[in-house]
Formats: structure tokens, C-alpha cells, sequence
């Protein structure tokens, strides 16, 4: 198997990142949200491309001196493949480069593998939002990386 590679996304990449992030949330964004953050300056969004295809994405938006992790997220069939590292390794090494002070991201509290993945990059919990998510209903863990 080819060896993939991490790189920024592009428009033509939308319809493949679309179909991962249905097949990855209960409430996934639209096709035009994806259609707005590729052309919103203060985005930065990510891609783990293999053979030609999108397998991953991750994305932030990028305001004065943090960033705002909005969504990593790995096709089904290539979970647990480390993509997710080297797309969240992306965003970090990202923000680095761009003198950001810290990351931060909200994720569901029941998402055990997501939070060990932040956990073993230095996020840490900051704080709960009491029913942030929906479908099915959750808290959601808020968590940084200072830098």
C-alpha cells in the first residue's frame, strides 16, 4: 500500500471530506459549510490523502493567536490507522509555525478513543459544557494545549 500524505485541502477535496463527516457525526455539517471554511481566511483545514483518495480531515479556524479545532474525523474503514495523529500533529505543527498561543476543542465526553488522542498531545480539561451536544444527547469536555 502507498504511503499517504498530509496536505491542506482544497475545493476539488469537499465531496470526499462531506462523505466522512456524514459517515463520522450524528449531525453532520453540510456540503456548504465545507464549501465556506475552504474559502474562509481565518480556516485552516487539513487532509490525509492515499491513492488518490481523502481518507481524513481535520480542520481549525485560525482567530488573532488561537485556534479553534472544529473537526478531525477518519473514514470507517482507516480508524485506527494513526491518521488521526498525523492530521491533529498537522494542526499543532500548524499553529507553531503561525505563533498561535494554544489549541482548543470541545468533544463529547463518551468519546474515550478522541480524548486519549488529544491526552497524549498535552490537551488538558479546561471545562464541561452541560448538554452541548444532541443526537444523542451529551456534555462536552473542553480541552487545551497551551504552547
Amino acid at each position: 500500500m502507498k504511503k499517504g500524505l498530509i496536505r491542506r485541502m482544497t475545493k476539488e477535496d469537499i465531496d470526499m471530506v462531506h462523505e466522512i463527516e456524514v459517515l463520522s457525526f450524528s449531525i453532520p455539517w453540510s456540503r456548504e459549510s465545507f464549501e465556506y471554511e475552504a474559502q474562509s481566511e481565518s480556516a485552516v483545514y487539513f487532509v490525509y490523502e492515499e491513492e488518490g483518495r481523502v481518507w481524513g480531515f481535520a480542520g481549525m479556524h485560525h482567530i488573532v493567536d488561537e485556534g479553534h479545532i472544529t473537526n478531525i474525523a477518519v473514514h470507517p474503514q482507516k480508524r485506527g490507522q494513526g491518521i488521526g495523529k498525523l492530521l491533529l500533529s498537522a494542526l499543532i505543527s500548524y499553529a507553531k509555525e503561525n505563533g498561535l498561543v494554544g489549541l482548543t476543542l470541545e468533544v463529547r465526553s463518551k468519546n474515550h478513543v478522541a480524548i486519549s488522542l488529544y491526552k497524549s498531545f498535552g490537551f488538558v480539561q479546561e471545562g464541561i459544557r452541560k448538554n452541548y451536544y444532541s443526537n444523542p444527547p451529551d456534555d462536552a469536555i473542553i480541552m487545551w494545549l497551551w504552547l
